[in-house]
């Protein structure tokens, strides 16, 4: 039996208009009036963003409002919920210094939550299926909603200010199973006694820290999680719908669907996880924030796994492995893609990926090495009785995309050849660029001007410009040689018509450009980012250059050698004011000038003073501060 659905469980874009249901400037009040909620701290939820330390300032949470039907992003003010209650809100401490003291795990709620408020009038009107409108990836101001106080952490830009249970999650997941409680350790982890406490929490506690707080055992035949009592499941399940419930944000939404996927892909009810997996991403792509995309796809791409349907399980544990995530995370990417392989029987792919978590996380994490020394023995057994199968799998052919016609000189001229090294299209061409997107740019010889042709060779635009540029996110630069770069799309028509000095390829709907400065231009030649910059420099904490905005949508840019950051929107997070900036998963690294490193968090406000002498420090010191050790995949 499929869980409940809520009213409230649709994508919403988060616009800053008030929900259709409500009149626009007055909240309507509930049509039952609901229990009175505690007045304790709001009730704890899983974080899915790691964060730093608890003695660094939170601004307050914001409540952002339902919105039916597909809008145009736009930067949002959060307004209160129509139908809600408030949401309690941080108050600011003080900042964090350079060894902070891991943050206190907020024990759990003795008592049940306050009933979920009823559905006769929903704060959301949009039908099912209602295409979700993305909004931009830097978050709205908070606007204080309660006075209540809680646990402060760090929130990366484009995510938005945590909720108080985001807050205890990234707490509870930084401790050790050594530095828990009873009450807080996995049920392999303690005696008898203690696993009661299991059920009674599931009964009482928030479900979403009975799920933080499992350390799950695997059966070494399947390297699938083992679930010894199921009614204590079925208990958290019913409690996250819930919280569900009053979820009002596409932020909750996509974290609370998405643990209920997980909750019953382990009671085995797998059509009800796959319909909770798929809305859970949908929302979490509407927030248009990478690490709880990449949380979501991990988590629909388990459901899929256990369901037999791997290609698709594959590609999307691929697709979330980005490597501006944290390490922790993209370790635990890589062992549920090892498990996936290991069920197909492509045992020497499942090794690979079982020895990229360990590269990443190893040295760290005593309880990964454990769960991969029992995932490796289960290998050698299987190994013994069918081979090692398949030979791995490039990353190309898991997401499955067809390797294009490459360049290639035959004679004089060029054309493509296939990956047999066959001529796939024939060589009449004096000059040829690499295909991108389907479309290559090729010139003949009786010409100057470049034309544009498709994967069979039929030309898609005739000869038209003398300098031309690859395409990326369906637009490609070209020039006249005279007036400046223009935008076009895949059929000639210009886009951006602007004619700019200088520029550098689209990236998730923004360029990078240069007119009497250097800034940045959406595909619909909106100036996003100011030309007033004399350079980007954007640079990542494992050395990597990155020409523009990170997938993140984050970018260095540099005034007179001082170096800040901006985020795609055009926002400034850290003025230009350091000498070296880097940009690390969860933080931004600084010098100070006088050759100290520190760090800042993703809101520009000092994490760890400029006391280390090089980076590698400062990088081990935010590892000590990250909290999402086991991130429930």
């Amino acid at each position: 039996m499929s869980p409940a659905q809520p009213a409230s469980a649709l994508p919403v874009s988060e616009s800053a208009a008030p929900p259709v249901s409500a009149p626009p400037a007055q909240p309507m009040p509930a049509p039952t009036p609901p229990a009175q909620p505690m007045p304790a701290s709001p009730a704890p939820t899983v974080a899915e963003p790691l964060a730093p330390s608890a003695t660094e300032p939170v601004p307050p949470d914001p409540v952002a409002p339902a919105q039916a039907g597909p809008l145009t992003p736009a930067v949002t003010e959060p307004e209160s919920p129509v139908s809600v209650p408030p949401v309690a809100q941080a108050e600011p401490l003080a900042p964090a210094v350079a060894s902070p003291a891991p943050p206190a795990p907020t024990p759990p709620i003795s008592a049940a939550p306050a009933p979920t408020p009823p559905a006769p009038t929903p704060p959301i009107s949009a039908a099912p299926g209602q295409p979700v409108s993305a909004p931009p990836v830097s978050a709205p101001s908070a606007q204080p909603a309660s006075a209540a106080s809680a646990p402060a952490v760090s929130t990366p830009v484009g995510q938005g200010p945590p909720t108080a249970g985001e807050r205890h999650e990234r707490a509870q997941e930084q401790r050790s199973p050594e530095q828990r409680s009873p009450e807080q350790r996995g049920p392999e982890q303690r005696g008898p006694e203690s696993r009661d406490v299991d059920r009674t929490s599931a009964a009482q506690g928030d479900p979403e820290q009975v799920l933080a707080a499992y350390r799950w055992r695997l059966d070494p035949e399947t390297l699938r999680e083992v679930v010894e009592a199921p009614e204590e499941f079925r208990t958290i399940r019913r409690r996250l719908t819930e919280k569900l419930g009053a979820a009002v944000d596409n932020r909750s939404r996509a974290r609370l669907l998405s643990l209920r996927a997980v909750v019953s892909r382990l009671l085995g009810e797998l059509d009800d996880a796959l319909a909770d997996g798929r809305l859970a991403l949908t929302y979490a792509e509407a927030t248009g924030e990478l690490r709880r995309t990449a949380v979501a796809q991990a988590r629909l791409a388990h459901v899929l796994r256990w369901r037999g349907e791997f290609v698709e399980a594959d590609r999307l544990f691929a697709e979330a492995n980005s490597t501006e995530l944290p390490d922790r995370l993209r370790a635990a990417l890589h062992e549920h893609a090892g498990r996936s392989c290991y069920d197909q029987g492509r045992l020497m792919e499942a090794c690979h990926h079982f020895e990229r978590a360990l590269d990443l996380r190893g040295d760290g994490d005593p309880e990964l090495q454990a769960r991969i020394r029992l995932s490796l023995d289960s290998v050698a057994q299987r190994v013994a009785e069918t081979g090692f199968g398949p030979y791995p799998r490039s990353r190309d052919e898991v997401l499955e995309r067809d390797r294009p016609p490459v360049p290639a000189r035959d004679g004089d001229l060029w054309g493509f050849a296939d990956p047999d090294g066959d001529m796939a299209i024939a060589a009449e061409y004096a000059e040829a660029q690499a295909f991108r997107e389907g479309l290559a740019w090729v010139r003949r010889p009786e010409t100057e001007r470049w034309s544009l042709v498709d994967l069979a060779g039929a030309t898609v635009l005739g000869p038209s410009y003398p300098v031309v540029r690859p395409f990326s996110d369906g637009l490609a630069w070209v020039s006249d040689g005279a007036s400046g770069w223009v935008a076009i799309d895949a059929v000639g028509e210009v886009v951006v018509p602007h004619g700019f000095a200088d520029v550098r390829p689209f990236h998730h709907g923004v360029a990078v450009v240069r007119r009497e400065g250097w800034g940045a231009v959406d595909r619909n030649g909106r100036i996003v980012v100011p030309t007033r910059y004399h350079g980007f420099a954007t640079v990542l904490a494992d050395g990597r250059y990155v020409d523009g905005f990170t997938d993140e949508g984050l970018a260095v840019v540099d005034v007179a050698g001082r170096r800040g950051v901006v985020d795609r929107t055009g926002k400034v997070l850290v003025p230009p004011a350091h000498p070296a900036l880097v940009i690390h998963p969860v933080a931004f690294l600084v010098d100070d000038g006088t050759g100290h490193w520190g760090a800042l968090d993703r809101r520009g406000e000092p994490l760890i003073e400029p006391v280390h002498r090089d980076r590698d420090e400062v990088v081990a010191e935010i590892e000590r501060l990250l909290v999402d050790t086991h991130p429930v995949l």
